[in-house]
């Protein structure tokens, strides 16, 4: 709405000075020239207006967005051995996802486990953790070419120790 509050100025200015150029009263040529070089002037300066107006807009929105990003976290969380996204890491992931949709930049999704079950069906949990975060991002826009998968599967835990409250931090996919 902005924006077009600023474009309407300067196309108002520019009707201003075509009107008082066609009007003027002095038909030498010099004054012709001057007053069309000023309404030039006038419109140059009312377009650079408009862009750097539309820049702020733009430099504000994609702060807006960063910002929605930093206070969700990069990390979400699943159950055990559940490959299912909560809808808190739905919620997470769209903040992401619209960030994502502005630019063209890539991502690693880091599966990881708890220490419960065998290497190898955990490094398989991790990959289908990852996987499922990836196909979500899919789904909502991101191309998948963008997206790199890895499985860490118990190997780089957070929270050392048995017991749920370790266990739940070290359940997770990490966005890098």
């Amino acid at each position: 709405m902005k924006q077009l509050t600023v474009a309407g100025k300067a196309l108002t200015l520019l009707f201003v000075a075509a009107f008082l150029v066609a009007c003027s009263s002095k038909d030498t040529k010099d004054d012709d020239a001057a007053a069309a070089a000023a309404a030039e002037a006038a419109a140059r300066s009312a377009a650079e207006r408009a862009a750097a107006a539309e820049a702020n807009a733009a430099a504000g929105s994609q702060q807006r967005l960063q910002d929605a990003v930093a206070a969700v976290g990069n990390v979400f969380y699943f159950d055990y051995d559940s490959s299912n996204l909560k809808p808190q890491a739905q919620a997470a992931l769209d903040a992401h996802i619209a960030l994502l949709r502005t630019n063209e930049r890539s991502v690693r999704l880091e599966g990881h486990t708890d220490e419960r079950g065998t290497r190898e069906y955990n490094m398989a949990l991790g990959e289908r953790r990852a996987n499922t975060v990836r196909d979500y991002m899919v789904v909502n826009g991101i191309p998948s070419y963008r997206i790199e998968t890895v499985s860490y599967g118990e190997e780089q835990p957070i929270a050392y120790g048995s017991g749920e409250a370790n266990w739940s931090q070290n359940r997770r996919v990490e966005l890098k």
